[in-house]
């Protein structure tokens, strides 16, 4: 394989990160120079997929999204793609020897986003294992590298912070995926039926996750801590800035942290785990 193709691939998706989501360019910069490209393969390959199915709406969207999954599995399989996006993510995946499966259900879940605009229990749990959770196990798998063992043992609570910050998302996102996307992801959601009770049903359920997630970061490979607890830094602050809102200013407006407060959080976590303050 073409080293400079390759190598330019990956610079695409470094790219794709950092215009799409400061956050997340930030923790990417504080993992161990081993991830930081493989992670930009994960993040541009997961941002395209949804892209598709939430803003090419004057395009044939299940075309585009089937043509997208047929162009995945060909890169997996013949180790090569065209598409930049997909031939660093196939580079990652084959390197890191991701399950096939993480992926196919990750991919699932966009499919539901294309025609499934409200959830009960059961679609909403299968919604959350392939948008958020299995991304975490793809994740996990490079900060691993290989350690079957250790990937056993963190996978439930990787599984759990992906998908708090999810949930984080949906919170945050309500406006705009009920009036613009015309979904409700939460079970048997009514926006105008959202009140301090109902919201704080929510904030419990993402709290017991945070938990978890937060069990799992300690006993992460040292390589992968620090970018990993920035995220989780990041959306802790968020969520505690949605728990402090109030419930109809949470659904006419899309809750921020702002960059000024985003580089302290940054500042804060990284003297936090060099004085092994976790």
């Amino acid at each position: 394989m073409n080293d400079l193709y390759t190598n330019v691939c990956y610079k695409c998706s470094k790219l794709v990160t950092n215009n799409y989501s400061t956050s997340f360019s930030l923790g990417v910069s504080l993992l161990h120079k081993d991830f930081v490209m493989p992670i930009h393969a994960i993040y541009g390959f997961v941002r395209f997929a949804d892209e598709i199915v939430d803003t090419f709406h004057t395009h044939d969207k299940k075309e585009l999204l089937e043509r997208f999954i047929k162009e995945t599995h060909d890169a997996i399989k013949e180790k090569i793609s065209l598409n930049p996006i997909l031939h660093c993510f196939q580079d990652t995946v084959n390197k890191y020897h991701i399950d096939l499966e993480l992926i196919d259900t990750f991919l699932s879940s966009m499919e539901m986003d294309l025609d499934k605009n409200e959830h009960n229990q059961a679609t909403y749990e299968k919604y959350i294992l392939g948008s958020a959770e299995v991304v975490g196990l793809m994740c996990l798998k490079i900060f691993v590298e290989g350690n079957e063992s250790a990937y056993q043992e963190l996978k439930q609570d990787a599984m759990k912070l992906g998908s708090a910050f999810q949930k984080i998302n949906f919170l945050r996102d309500l406006k705009a995926d009920y009036h613009t996307l015309g979904r409700a992801y939460f079970p048997g959601f009514k926006i105008e039926n959202f009140n301090a009770t109902t919201k704080k049903e929510i904030e419990a359920d993402i709290q017991k996750d945070f938990d978890a997630g937060l069990r799992g970061i300690k006993k992460l490979p040292k390589k992968a801590q620090l970018g990993v607890y920035l995220a989780y830094i990041y959306y802790i602050s968020l969520f505690r800035k949605i728990q402090n809102t109030a419930p109809e200013q949470v659904i006419s407006t899309r809750i921020r942290i702002n960059d000024a407060k985003k580089y302290l959080l940054f500042i804060g976590s990284y003297f936090k785990l060099r004085l092994n303050l976790l």
